[in-house]
């Protein structure tokens, strides 16, 4: 997958099935277009059991992987991909911490996310993670320049 352009990063942004239960898609948006941030892709999907393990196979031997994948494949999800000056950085920052109990106050995380494991959100660590996790949900020709 080509790089954004002008030297820009692209990440992937996940609603997670609690998110979208609690009606929180169009706040997550909200937020990251305050922010500047550009959504170049994004669609509503169900993954099956076997799809999220795909996407979570990093952590297949992680003691929480059932219980993640699992959850994730408990309903609709919306992914995005996301451009901007360091949006890797700065998606993460508007998440908040993974465990919201230590979450920054006005995060996405502290405000709407229930527990570490059903934390609203998802969103890349890395360059080359958000390479591949972007591939893994989008083709080239779903992303917008």
């Amino acid at each position: 997958m080509p790089p954004a352009p002008g030297g820009k990063q692209r990440t992937l942004s996940i609603v997670k099935p609690d998110g979208v239960k609690k009606g929180v898609i169009g706040e997550v948006i909200r937020r990251f277009e305050k922010e500047g941030i550009r959504i170049a892709a994004m669609k509503m999907l169900h993954l099956t059991r076997r799809q999220a393990e795909g996407f979570y196979d990093v952590h297949r031997q992680r003691p929480f992987f059932a219980s993640l994948t699992e959850f994730m494949s408990s309903g609709p999800i919306v992914v995005m991909v996301l451009e901007g000056d360091d949006v890797i950085a700065r998606n993460r920052t508007i998440m908040g911490a993974t465990d919201p109990k230590k979450a920054d106050a006005g995060t996405l995380r502290a405000e709407f996310a229930g527990n570490i494991e059903q934390n609203i959100v998802h969103g890349s660590d890395a360059p080359e993670t958000a390479a591949t996790e972007i591939r893994y949900f989008f083709s080239d020709m779903e992303i917008t320049s």
